[in-house]
């Protein structure tokens, strides 16, 4: 089956999603929140959210949108951004680039019994 109206894809990432474009999400989803499997209803506050995100190589395209309840979508943004950020910090300290100088001078060592010496 071929679509009567091309699929909109964004010009760049933070492009605004037109109405139209909201509207035949919500329809493709019959008004499902995708997260909480509850029908959206009048007055909800919802969002289109990516299935796979962006920074995980997902497009800023009509087929990989769905529709969500804000409060949860925020829920989910803030747990992804979270996990990325461990991954992150993680591959950084694998690879060398690890923030130095934070904390406490790192030239000199705390022993055990409270005395201070200059690493060697």
């Amino acid at each position: 089956m071929t679509r009567s109206v091309e699929e909109w894809v964004g010009s760049t990432d933070d492009a605004a999603i037109p109405k139209r474009v909201r509207l035949r999400v919500f329809a493709r989803y019959d008004g499902v929140c995708q997260l909480t499997h509850r029908k959206i209803r009048a007055g909800d506050e919802w969002d289109l959210d990516h299935q796979t995100p962006l920074r995980d190589g997902g497009r800023h395209a009509e087929d990989n949108l769905w529709p969500v309840l804000r409060e949860k979508h925020r829920q989910k943004t803030a747990q992804e951004a979270t996990a990325r950020a461990k991954v992150d910090r993680m591959r950084a300290k694998h690879l060398g680039i690890w923030p130095q100088g934070r904390g406490w001078n790192r030239k000199l060592r705390r022993k055990m019994n409270g005395r201070v010496e200059v690493r060697a």
